[in-house]
């Protein structure tokens, strides 16, 4: 068989195919074993057996952070000198001049075909909510979410700096849109003498509203910003129960270790969910002109692990300012997570910081390969870890409910109408 041929019947047994053991519950690393699929569903009986040739399979993918209306602006307002500041102008600068409905909606929607195309069925995007932005970004986005649903699962949470908290009446606005969009309350945390005044008042607004927390924190190389403590223990003060998640988390690599162990103990005792975004990071991270970066910007991950916080890894930023690269493929993050944290020689479970830790953060349904699941799958020619990790695996086959899909990247010529002018 033509590992690009699958048939399309109800009734079939992926025979031969390589798992993780842990997502069947077993130990060790990999495993050879048989799927059957019936009724777009994973199924106990089994059907016409396809040799699969020991391809590697997976559920669909689970991106928890990223941000789709950011999309693809990079052509038309590149970071000046790659760094977090020129990210920051540059996209400023763009947001004021051209984030209308039709722009913002035909680069997520541009994103969201991409992320369909690679295997990725829940997606949370955070969503600019400076200068009521918001009043565009999360109309396009329930638009959005209602034309995809059945395909990509979708959640949103607004990005503004935690000082926006001291304009109550303002902040409220935009936590009321974020209520009514079904959405996770946001906020970037910087140092500030009135930061746990502000965190406080954040939790109790996301309260008020039974939202869930999601947190841009420390995405920094200053080893003297260390606000993930204060969120935790912000967290732990005030007994805030719903899940919250934290990105970034950069200064923790370059703080003294046992500062920064000590923090990812309270983490841990806090609960709190971590994200990784290591593509973004190294992109952004230690970038001084004229000097070699001496870090790689990732956090903690090792460390989070063995405290049993749950560690995610996601997109972020895609062909912006912040990122000038990435493509929404959850392989392509695990493949750069894997070199770039060296989860290889380490635990064999780290896929779980691709499926299950996402879901649980943000909510969504637990990716599975049990019986009963849904047959939304990623399945990949490569045999084993590094035949996976060698290549883009761009032959893939995507199965959802059971079938096939058509794999059609969109081309990037559909968006040059929107970077004329640049």
């Amino acid at each position: 068989m033509n590992f690009m041929q699958l048939p399309e019947i109800p009734k079939l047994t992926l025979k031969n195919v390589t798992v993780p053991a842990c997502l069947l519950d077993q130990p060790g690393d990999l495993v050879t074993t048989d799927l059957m699929i019936e009724g777009g569903r994973i199924t106990a009986d089994p059907g016409i057996p396809v040799d699969m040739r020991r391809a590697m399979v997976f559920p669909a993918f689970v991106d928890v952070h990223t941000h789709l209306d950011k999309g693809h602006i990079q052509p038309r307002c590149p970071n000046p000198d790659g760094t977090f500041g020129g990210a920051l102008t540059a996209t400023a600068a763009d947001r004021a001049e051209r984030w209308d409905a039709r722009d913002v909606g035909r680069r997520m929607d541009f994103a969201l075909r991409t992320a369909w195309a690679h295997g990725t069925r829940a997606i949370r995007t955070h969503l600019d909510s400076v200068a009521r932005q918001h009043r565009v970004s999360f109309g396009v986005f329930r638009e959005l979410r209602a034309e995809w649903a059945g395909r990509i699962e979708l959640q949103a949470a607004n990005l503004c700096g935690i000082e926006q908290v001291a304009d109550r009446r303002a902040f409220n606005e935009i936590a009321d849109e974020v209520a009514a969009s079904g959405g996770v309350l946001g906020a970037v945390v910087r140092p500030n003498r009135e930061l746990r005044a502000w965190l406080r008042f954040f939790f109790a607004t996301a309260e008020r509203r039974g939202l869930a927390a999601d947190l841009h924190v420390d995405e920094t190389g200053d080893a003297s910003v260390a606000t993930l403590r204060e969120v935790a223990q912000t967290v732990l003060d005030t007994g805030f129960g719903a899940p919250v998640m934290v990105g970034h988390c950069c200064s923790l690599a370059v703080q003294p270790e046992p500062q920064a162990l000590a923090t990812l103990d309270l983490v841990a005792r806090a609960g709190l969910h971590v994200v990784s975004l290591p593509m973004c990071n190294v992109y952004l991270q230690d970038r001084v002109p004229g000097r070699t970066p001496r870090w790689r910007g990732i956090t903690l991950v090792h460390e989070m692990k063995a405290r049993g916080i749950r560690v995610a890894f996601a997109s972020d930023n895609t062909r912006d300012p912040f990122h000038a690269y990435g493509d929404l493929d959850m392989l392509e993050v695990m493949r750069e997570a894997t070199r770039i944290g060296h989860l290889d020689h380490s635990d064999t479970d780290w896929i779980h910081s691709f499926l299950a830790n996402p879901a649980a953060a943000a909510g969504f349904a637990a990716p599975s390969l049990s019986a009963g699941a849904p047959a939304d799958l990623v399945i990949c020619s490569a045999r084993n870890w590094s035949e996976l990790f060698a290549r883009p695996q761009a032959d893939r086959i995507v199965m959802r409910d059971g079938r096939p899909i058509e794999r059609r990247l969109p081309a990037y010529a559909e968006l040059d109408d929107l970077m004329e002018g640049a």
